[in-house]
């Protein structure tokens, strides 16, 4: 797997990577995943050899989508196992409704540091994307933005340190 050169992905580190996934456990076993701003792809690819049946990948830059299903080829991952979205986040979320079927077991969200992580926390406490109760949102920040423990359908239940960094587990309620 490649990593990309462009100053606007930060890489999820492999410590971190390790840690969330091993936290996840079995959970990640034929699971429907979903890797908003997916940078490289780096979180996503890792799920999918750690046994989830699919990955969808949503990242703004058409450039990065590229990027993404060149590593994707490279890494021989099927078009059955994994999809490609060039689109906002939140667009992406307000599209994705649970009466079209499409709902994800896990959802690991990584935006730039500097983002609004509201909007987006918001739309999965009003039941978007994750599948109903037992739905788990991970999400990347850093370590001095406090993220509220209760957002809508969401109970934060778990916050793992690894340096300046924190993934916050967020389980869908109802």
């Amino acid at each position: 797997m490649q990593s990309t050169s462009s100053p606007r992905v930060r890489p999820t580190a492999r410590r971190l990577r390790e840690a969330l996934f091993d936290f996840l456990g079995a959970r990640i076993m034929e699971a429907r995943f979903l890797d908003l701003c997916a940078g490289s792809g780096a979180v996503g690819v890792e799920a999918l050899s750690r046994g989830a049946m699919h990955v969808t990948f949503v990242e703004r830059s058409a450039k990065i989508c590229s990027f993404i299903e060149s590593n994707l080829e490279h890494c021989g991952i099927s078009k059955a196992q994994a999809e490609v979205v060039s689109c906002d986040v939140i667009d992406f979320l307000r599209r994705t409704k649970p009466s079209d079927g499409v709902q994800y077991d896990i959802a690991f969200f990584d935006p730039p540091y500097a983002t609004d992580y509201s909007p987006v926390i918001s739309l999965f406490g009003t039941g978007a994307a994750l599948k109903r109760r037992g739905g788990i949102l991970v999400v990347e920040h850093h370590c001095e933005n406090h993220l509220r423990d209760n957002i809508g359908a969401l109970h934060r239940w778990r916050v793992i340190h690894q340096g300046e960094s924190c993934l916050s587990f967020y389980e869908k309620q109802w």
